[in-house]
């Protein structure tokens, strides 16, 4: 079972609202298609064990910033949460297109049709019709969007987030997530090669420099620490060799995991 997120920044202008880069996704695609064809094809069952999750991007973080909603901060405006939706189903719907036309057998969830917060934030998201639809040969692709979130209204749900929980209830065996950067940094941009606790790094992590209402790469590295599952941050061309059972980019695994 493997879970990989297609960075937001990575497969979208993250600058320039609403605007793919199509170069970047496609380059994402081959290698998602390239690695489930040389499995058996995107209909098999040994295939069948991929779970991808895309980011906002310019898509969601622009509109989710225009109306002021954020992983806290809600929002009970129908036209704002249609705003947000809506733009996270329309990059959605490019995804699939580029792996449908690559024979990976992609289908979209919506986190809004699906997913909830309570009164204290927490995150519920079931989990029982993924696990169907990976049954049924489906690769099921999320992406960051609002949620329901009670007495808030509705308020963003991050791919990271996303991530972690379906890292946990599905058991994942291993997560990646594609970054625009070959994995976390140092303080002379070199990559990381490991990371087991967050105070090793915690000095040279910084919040992200576009408009990103999520947390940027402290907050991925927060959320991955967290999980029991192996966990690497890595760039668009390290897709094909996570996916391959490779470690690129930077492996993050808590001491207690």
């Amino acid at each position: 079972m493997i879970v990989l997120k297609l960075g937001g920044s990575a497969i979208t202008d993250k600058e320039r609202p609403e605007t793919l880069d199509g170069e970047a996704l496609e380059r994402a695609a081959d290698a998602i298609g390239g690695a489930l064809e040389g499995r058996g094809g995107g209909d098999s069952d040994e295939a069948a064990d991929l779970v991808i999750v895309h980011g906002g991007g310019s898509f969601g973080h622009h509109n989710a910033s225009e109306h002021g909603v954020t992983t806290a901060e809600g929002t009970r405006d129908a036209e704002a949460v249609i705003d947000v939706h809506g733009a996270m189903k329309t990059l959605n719907q490019f995804v699939l297109q580029r792996l449908l036309e690559r024979d990976v057998n992609a289908v979209p969830v919506h986190p809004f049709s699906t997913a909830h917060r309570d009164a204290d934030g927490a995150l519920a998201l079931p989990t029982s019709q993924i696990e169907t639809m990976l049954a049924e040969g489906f690769v099921p692709v999320l992406h960051g969007d609002l949620v329901a979130h009670a007495g808030e209204g509705a308020t963003v749900v991050s791919g990271d987030e996303l991530v972690a929980a379906l890292a946990r209830d599905l058991e994942a065996d291993r997560v990646g997530l594609c970054s625009t950067v070959p994995g976390v940094l140092d303080a002379e941009d070199e990559v990381i090669d490991r990371i087991s606790s967050f105070e090793d790094v915690e000095a040279v992590l910084g919040a992200s420099d576009a408009t990103d209402v999520t947390g940027g790469m402290a907050g991925k590295v927060r959320t991955l620490l967290e999980l029991e599952a192996p966990s690497s941050i890595f760039g668009l061309e390290d897709v094909s060799a996570f996916l391959a059972g490779e470690r690129p980019g930077t492996t993050i695994e808590s001491e207690s995991s």
